[in-house]
């Protein structure tokens, strides 16, 4: 099959398996009835150190599922307070192919976010692991705050899902106070939302590895989760063997302040691809051009769309808005395989055709809000980087403007704040050998991003792989390399040539994808 067909496959199958999903739960819970067999005895236990593991299916939204087990581990929520609310954290355990030579040190994969569960992501990189598991245990622990360790979701009234944006109207920020008090007196009955941070999740994951018995462990962390791995590093050296930073957010940066910047950078970036592309600007025009004029147009006079739900199939009116286009021009930009049908939408609008603009926007929208734990979002950012948010006055005409940095400080205002060590943003700087990871074109933690990291690292070695955007861990060679590297545990002598073969996403000219 090729490439361009995978996309288009890809795009019917995220359209489908969400609502299959959904019907098929509901069938099977119909056809159980009140008088449902009685359920077989459970699986043997097996053991890992101290925590007990059964066997376990991980299923993501999408994808194939994953075999594995799972087990839960008890911590106090206030370490202050060993006698008070108790959280299970969540823990599934991979295994090794346990073909003779098991090392001891597992590696330890960390979701992004922050607010993704580590179980319930793991799925997708699956392949990126399959060459080190012949050899070490894959251990997964749903930060405490998300997936099934106490997760932080909140369920909003109509009025609560009006002030987040859900309509695509541009939410006031006194709006989203309202919204967000709603959410923290809601949570606050399960929750001591204080202690939900990065530092509380680090705490809890080095309790997990001497639960294990493993005097050393790999951390693996995408995104946020590179957040989670540098403060670990920096607290726990002496139990940490390797670090895999994937698109890696600094410990300096404050999450919110680069934003529309780094949007506004991978788009040009992006969208610059059309140029080089024979065809693409003759047929479609200047892509960059076409978003601005269509973001114009939206503020001024948001469109009536009739539309068919992804999801459900059934047909809806909505008025199109600039917060549709600019999330989901956000959100494509992480992937240039999704990205690179945004010249055709836009060229699309501009003929007045925006049915699959809202379409796909509306998809996006509800799936990110099923894969995200709000409550354990807001803990984390409202204590770690609140203090240091600022409204960049040149990024005000930019497709994202200040508008997240105005709302995430009216939210921040009223979330309840956990401690932060006083050196939680200085650079991580440390001997253990790390493998620092950058996208070309990624929009939210660009390569500049893996070279601050690195600077401090003297173990450490950045790849930028050319064409790609965020989370790179499973494209090309990488997974051979990544295996490598934990084999090794020395970057510096990776050879990386087999990288030199990425290609560039041409954007897609017609809806029958690119030009051969």
């Amino acid at each position: 099959m090729s490439r361009k067909s995978r996309f288009l496959l890809a795009l019917a199958i995220l359209a489908g398996v969400l609502g299959f999903r959904a019907w098929q739960h509901q069938a099977q819970q119909k056809k159980a009835g009140p008088h449902a067999p009685v359920a077989a005895e459970p699986a043997p236990e097996r053991k890992l150190g101290r925590i007990a593991f059964r066997p376990c299916t991980l299923t993501p939204p999408i994808g194939a599922s994953v075999e594995a087990q799972c087990g839960t581990f008890v911590v106090a929520e206030n370490p202050a307070l060993p006698q008070g609310r108790r959280i299970a954290l969540n823990i599934a355990w991979l295994p090794s192919d346990d073909s003779g030579d098991h090392l001891p040190d597992p590696v330890f994969m960390i979701a992004g976010g922050p607010g993704q569960s580590s179980t319930d992501s793991f799925a997708p990189f699956m392949p990126a692991f399959g060459e080190l598991r012949k050899h070490r245990d894959i251990v997964l622990v749903d930060q405490r705050g998300t997936g099934k360790s106490n997760p932080l979701q909140c369920k909003f009234d109509e009025e609560g899902d009006k002030a987040k944006g859900d309509d695509g109207a541009e939410a006031s920020p006194e709006a989203m106070t309202a919204a967000t008090i709603q959410c923290r007196d809601q949570l606050s009955k399960k929750a001591d939302l204080r202690f939900y941070t990065t530092t509380d999740g680090i705490r809890d994951l080095d309790a997990v590895r001497q639960a294990i018995g493993a005097p050393k462990i790999n951390l693996m962390g995408v995104s946020y989760g590179t957040r989670v791995a540098q403060q670990y590093a920096m607290r726990y050296p002496e139990h940490t063997r390797t670090i895999v930073l994937d698109s890696v957010a600094p410990n300096a940066i404050y999450l919110g302040n680069d934003f529309a910047r780094n949007l506004e950078t991978a788009l040009d970036l992006q969208f610059g691809r059309c140029a080089k592309t024979p065809g693409c600007t003759k047929t479609l025009g200047n892509p960059r051009e076409r978003l601005d004029t269509l973001m114009a147009k939206l503020r001024d006079d948001a469109p009536l769309v009739h539309y068919r739900d992804a999801n459900t199939g059934q047909m809806h009116e909505e008025h199109l808005r600039p917060a549709h286009v600019a999330g989901l021009t956000r959100m494509y930009a992480y992937a240039p395989l999704a990205s690179s049908i945004l010249p055709l939408l836009l060229h699309e609008a501009s003929e007045g055709r925006y049915e699959q603009l809202m379409s796909l926007s509306k998809m996006l929208g509800g799936t990110l809000a099923d894969n995200m734990m709000y409550g354990m979002q807001l803990s984390v950012v409202c204590s770690e980087d609140a203090a240091g948010l600022r409204v960049d006055a040149a990024m005000s005409s930019s497709i994202l403007g200040n508008s997240l940095v105005d709302l995430m400080q009216a939210q921040c205002a009223v979330w309840p704040k956990g401690a932060v060590p006083r050196d939680f943003h200085a650079p991580l700087a440390t001997k253990v050998p790390a493998l620092v990871l950058a996208g070309e074109l990624d929009p939210v933690t660009p390569p500049a991003y893996a070279a601050q990291v690195v600077k401090s690292l003297p173990n450490g070695r950045m790849l930028v792989l050319r064409g790609q955007g965020h989370n790179v861990i499973g494209v090309g060679c990488m997974p051979k390399l990544f295996a490598q590297f934990l084999d090794t545990a020395d970057a510096k002598a990776l050879d990386a040539k087999c990288l030199d073969s990425l290609a560039y996403t041409p954007p897609f000219t017609t809806f029958n994808g690119w030009e051969p």
